[in-house]
């Protein structure tokens, strides 16, 4: 080998940037570590968020210290290997930005019946469709009877748009510009919530728009208050400036409306207990010690006065709050307002007033939360404020004279003018300004002092620190260009991403164990130079990992632990090739150097193959599935450096005195020496035995079909442990009674179950999220420990036993987007490979043989999924994961295949005059040690993960396994076989010895 100091020089430096990229982990995690211990030395169990406090402080204080080496923790923490979702707990959603509503704020919200026709046909065509919102409105739009034009006065020739369109303009001229205007608004969108997330407070946070589309993928690592996560990237920050009616303004309004409504409340009363007259004897008497007389007391006083019977207390002459009532009172108290009956006793100067509620506050003594009823002062029917919230051109979180926690706010000029003006009016009428904020009002304090000049002001409320900061923070950034749903949603718990690093390690640990000691079992010396070539493979791969910025999932932990597998192939391949030249009687330094350049072409093709797979992974793939394709790319590159180069340093240094390297022991080293098996001879069998797997498989396809995963039909998972072993199918019926549709399975233990619903899967929503939760809960409640509340439940605590340990949740939309996206991922990458095959063997009948055998795995592996989804005790949902071991099995098949193609090659080449029959089966037997050896080593790695590794993986690591056994079985009965075949039938005479048909056959 020419250049070998360079190549050790390189190698040196390599490992020890690795190592040096991989010393900020190390940092990081010591600091933290002995930051817990602090904590936990400090504070008792029971108090656990002065525990976090306690530690937050403890790095706070050293974050500048010298650690190590001149790297302090802050350094390390920015530059430590990142971790994900599944390993360290935290939150990840995917944003859909509504362009229906920047549609109506570029229309400048006109009633045109022609626009909002076309706005709601687009919502409807968009659940069956995978084109863009704003592509299928404006084929909405030109579908609609008559002639419409987007450039109209009524539409998008406004004041907001008239540098830019014209009325003269076509539809097909106008269509552009608002593609860009929509472009620019989700590019605004990406910008504040940018902004808002960098100021959260997170290590390591990821924001990334998906292509060009209208979704924002937001990875917050760490983040444990998931409410505050989702509040934070949802909030579409709606601040408002109102004047507000005082109570002795609207109270006459409110007396009105209370009789009013005492006679529409009577006559639905009435109704109702003439339908319920229906009630026996025993059910009367039964009621009555139940109690229900206090109940019909109750209803009996909300029929007399159906608001007052409600208010906890009136509001006082001269103050803007209107009442004071439950929480849990103001949805009816709402409906009420709105009854068209009731909006009609409204002067007529008052006829646009809109109702609001303030911040909810708990009431000790009453034990329950209330809040009070504002009434804002509309002047108009487009209800727009004096001043919004736009003009804010800074917020502070700060403290007020007595200590409470404030936010402070400057304006711009034209925000600072309409300021004074409105102070100055509220002055002189003696009245006050509400601060709203996405129609809660803040608060609304009197102006005492005259107008306000500057443009400052100040928002209070009973916030905490974190509140006050949260807020700020949405009002810096700026407001949302338009609402934004969440579509895709994954919440871990810390607790369960430590498990899944402990058990990701052990099965790390014990698979390269199994792997070492096998290959110096099977290769002495040779072996443990391979060892040492796989122990540098892996510092290079977590280094180069870390100096990336990649962020490591238990995906791609599994991706790294096949990668050992995998990479012990090249070695395999090379020692075989060092035996068989010296098995020809070869110098022991002749057979080195050809064993290294003859195993170099099926290295390569096997690599590069695999690596296809791995790259349309990685284009087609998204969050963890990107995790396990960067590190199984990584993990190729590597693989080739060090067994190329760094097995061959050692070899070469070993061997340079003329010590001997047999590359086997004593117990190996005339094993698969004489092995003569007629594969050929044998195909007709193993086409009846696939045939009848292939009909089993296709056959339990279309009759029991596929357990599919709400990756591909929606829904919502949550990972639910109890302090107590359950039985699932009790749980399971419990659930159904809740949601009408629910699955329960053993996840894990019989303590954990992964529980699935699609009740309310249409509808997106914190309101929607927070009661299908509160649902799961009620439905758990007899199975979780006394005492444990609804908060206890969904907390993600580090030290958590029980309650809600992940949640998952996929709309239909997203689901859709994600099945086509997986049928792409798959078909493409069987047609790059044939494509490969095809360029790098030149004939079609090796690319046909190689993806027959491939489109024979797959099935397989399809099928034993779906006659057996109903029996395993692990989850074998088809999702993303799913298709990452499918696309993995690919090109695990591919690689055996293109070993056993490119040594039919060279067989070709070496032993022209043989029969085609005798040299495939030359080459398969030739080739048997190697398939048998990787394939052990594989298995041995697959096995230590699926039977310790984190259970989240389970399914995908028992494809992958039955695709090791379906695949090798596949590349030696199935890939080369077919080959033959077509060759056959093509019409040449492959029994006699003629040179010139076969170098047409192969050549």
């Amino acid at each position: 080998m020419q250049n070998k100091g360079l190549i050790t020089v390189f190698a040196i430096l390599f490992g020890l940037v690795s190592l040096y990229q991989l010393s900020f982990t190390y940092i990081a995690n010591k600091v933290e570590d002995d930051a817990k211990a602090f904590a936990k030395n400090a504070y008792p169990e029971t108090q656990p968020d002065a525990r976090a406090a306690a530690e937050a402080r403890y790095l706070d204080s050293i974050s500048g210290e010298e650690i190590l080496l001149g790297i302090d923790y802050k350094t390390a923490k920015e530059k430590e290997l990142n971790k994900g979702l599944d390993l360290k707990g935290g939150v990840n959603v995917i944003l859909q930005v509504s362009v229906q509503d920047i549609l109506r704020g570029l229309a400048n919200n006109t009633k045109d019946p022609a626009f909002n026709q076309a706005l709601q046909n687009a919502e409807e065509l968009q659940k069956n469709s995978q084109e863009t919102y704003l592509e299928l409105f404006f084929q909405a739009f030109e579908e609609l009877p008559g002639e419409n034009k987007l450039a109209s006065s009524n539409i998008f020739f406004n004041k907001n748009l008239e540098e830019d369109i014209n009325s003269s303009m076509t539809n097909e001229e106008v269509q552009p510009i608002i593609s860009r205007k929509i472009d620019e608004s989700i590019t605004s969108a990406f910008e504040v919530l940018r902004k808002r997330i960098d100021k959260f407070g997170v290590t390591q946070p990821n924001i990334q728009r998906l292509g060009n589309s209208a979704r924002i993928l937001v990875e917050l690592p760490g983040a444990k208050d998931v409410e505050r996560v989702v509040n934070l990237v949802t909030s579409t920050a709606q601040l408002e400036f109102w004047e507000v009616y005082k109570f002795d303004e609207i109270q006459n309004f409110l007396f009105e409306a209370d009789q009013k409504l005492k006679n529409l409340v009577k006559e639905e009363t009435q109704e109702e207990v003439a339908q319920d007259s229906t009630q026996t004897e025993d059910e009367e008497i039964n009621a009555l010690l139940d109690g229900e007389d206090a109940e019909d007391a109750s209803l009996d006083a909300e029929v007399a006065n159906p608001i007052f019977s409600l208010m906890v207390s009136p509001g006082a002459p001269g103050q803007p709050v209107l009442a004071t009532f439950a929480v849990q009172d103001t949805a009816k108290i709402n409906s009420y307002l709105r009854m068209p009956e009731v909006r009609s006793l409204l002067p007529n100067d008052q006829r646009y007033t809109k109702f609001v509620w303030g911040l909810s506050e708990y009431n000790e003594e009453l034990e329950e939360e209330l809040t009070s009823l504002y009434a804002l002062r509309v002047e108009n029917r487009d209800a727009e404020p004096p001043l919004g919230g736009g003009v804010v051109v800074d917020a502070q979180q700060s403290f007020d004279q007595v200590g409470r926690v404030v936010v402070d706010m400057q304006m711009n000029g034209v925000g600072a003018r309409i300021w004074e003006d409105m102070t100055g009016k509220a002055y002189n009428n003696q009245s006050q300004i509400a601060i709203v904020l996405d129609d809660i009002v803040y608060s609304a304090p009197g102006v005492t002092t005259g107008p306000i000049a500057g443009g400052r002001s100040q928002i209070s409320g009973d916030f905490t620190i974190t509140e006050g900061q949260d807020l700020a923070n949405v009002l810096r950034a700026g407001k949302l260009p338009a609402s934004a749903d969440i579509i895709q949603a994954e919440v871990v718990g810390p607790t369960l991403g430590q498990e899944a690093i402990n058990s990701g390690i052990l099965s790390f640990a014990i698979a390269l164990g199994f792997v070492l000691i096998w290959m110096i079992f099977y290769y002495g010396r040779a072996g443990l130079f391979a060892d040492v070539a796989l122990v540098v493979n892996i510092v290079f791969i977590f280094g180069i990992l870390a100096g990336l910025g990649a962020v490591l999932t238990l995906p791609g932990i599994a991706g790294i632990v096949l990668t050992i597998g995998i990479s012990v192939d090249a070695n395999v391949l090379i020692f075989e090739r060092i035996r068989e030249e010296l098995a020809k009687g070869k110098a022991q330094k002749d057979a080195i150097k050809d064993g290294f350049n003859n195993a170099l072409s099926s290295i390569l093709d096997a690599n590069i193959t695999t690596g296809l797979t791995g790259l349309i992974l990685l284009v087609f793939g998204t969050g963890p599935i990107k995790g396990f394709a960067t590190t199984l790319l990584i993990g190729i590159a590597t693989s080739l450096f060090t067994a190329i180069f760094i097995t061959r340093l050692f070899i070469d240094s070993y061997t340079k005195n003329g010590k001997s390297l047999p590359c086997s022991t004593a117990v190996t080293k005339n094993l698969f020496k004489n092995v003569n098996i007629n594969f050929l001879g044998k195909r007709k069998i193993a086409y009846v035995i696939s045939g009848i797997l292939l009909v089993l498989s296709i056959g339990s396809l279309f009759t029991v079909g596929l357990n599919q995963g709400v990756d591909f039909v929606g829904g919502r998972t949550y990972t639910v442990r109890f302090d107590k072993d359950v039985n699932a199918l009790n749980v399971q019926n419990d659930l159904i009674e809740v949601y009408g549709s629910a699955e329960a399975k053993t996840y894990g233990g019989d303590n954990q179950l992964k529980i699935t619903t699609k009740y309310k899967v249409e509808e997106s929503g914190t309101e929607v999220d927070n009661e299908i939760e509160q649902m799961l809960y009620d439905g758990l409640k007899p199975y979780l420990p006394s005492g444990m509340t609804f908060e206890d439940f969904k907390e993600d605590d580090d030290s958590k036993v029980a309650g809600r340990m992940e949640y998952y949740k996929v709309s239909p939309t997203i689901a859709d987007d994600i099945k086509k996206a997986s049928f792409w991922a798959v078909l493409g990458s069987l047609i790059v490979v044939f494509l490969y095959i095809l360029l790098r063997f030149r004939r079609w009948q090796f690319s046909l043989g190689a993806v027959a055998a491939v489109f024979h795995d797959v099935l397989i592996v399809l099928g034993i999924f779906s006659l057996t989804h109903n029996i395993m005790p692990f989850s074998m949902e088809i999702d993303q994961s799913f298709i990452a071991a499918i696309l993995t099995v690919i090109g695990y098949s591919l690689n055996d295949t293109v070993v056993v193609f490119d040594r039919i090659r060279e067989f070709f080449n070496e032993h022209s005059s043989w029969k085609m029959n005798r040299i495939i089966n030359s080459a398969l037997n030739s080739t048997l040690s190697r398939t048998l050896n990787t394939s052990i080593t594989t298995l041995i790695v697959l096995l230590c993960i699926f039977f310790i590794g984190a259970e989240s993986i389970r399914g995908l690591i028992f494809a992958l396994i039955v695709g090791v056994l379906v695949g090798t079985y596949s590349s030696l009965f199935i890939a080369t076989p077919v080959f033959y075949d077509t060759v056959r039938k093509r019409g040449i005479d492959l029994s006699e010895k003629k040179e010139e048909e076969l170098e047409e056959a192969v050549k």
